[in-house]
């Protein structure tokens, strides 16, 4: 009996929506990390890309628990002297939610080659309309 090895070319993608509404930050996170990398598959290949569509809806409404509003930072640095840039997770909440989440599950993701890929098919929106209604997504419930 022999390892089923997936092949990136039979691969079939399958678009799913998660609403982020009332639910942890890094729960949603982690379960658009997994849909992504494909390891809710059946079929899932280390080596091979076998992840899916995630379309996250309701950012806005994700919630930081703990004090994580006010003690944690995102931090980005230009390259020049002094060139730090520090946002609490308060201000950056009310103003770009999508940005936090996209650093959320792009952080459980590998960093390698098969998770540059697997971010490009996230898809996060701040309100509860999205427009990808076309690829006729699945709703995944994660809770």
């Amino acid at each position: 009996m022999s390892t089923f090895m997936a092949k990136k070319e039979t691969i079939e993608r399958k678009w799913y929506v998660l609403d982020a509404a009332g639910k942890p930050l890094g729960k949603t996170a982690a379960a658009a990390a997994t849909i992504l990398r494909g390891k809710h598959r059946p079929e899932f290949t280390p080596h091979v890309d076998c992840g899916e569509f995630v379309i996250i809806i309701n950012a806005k409404d994700a919630v930081l628990t703990g004090k994580k509003l006010t003690q944690k930072y995102y931090r980005r640095h230009s390259g020049y002297i002094s060139g730090l840039k520090e946002v609490q997770y308060k201000t950056l909440m009310a103003t770009r939610p999508e940005l936090a989440m996209e650093l959320a599950v792009k952080g459980m993701l590998p960093h390698n080659s098969i998770g540059r890929t697997s971010v490009t098919r996230l898809k996060v929106y701040a309100g509860a309309e999205h427009k990808h209604q076309a690829q006729q997504p699945v709703p995944y419930d994660f809770a």
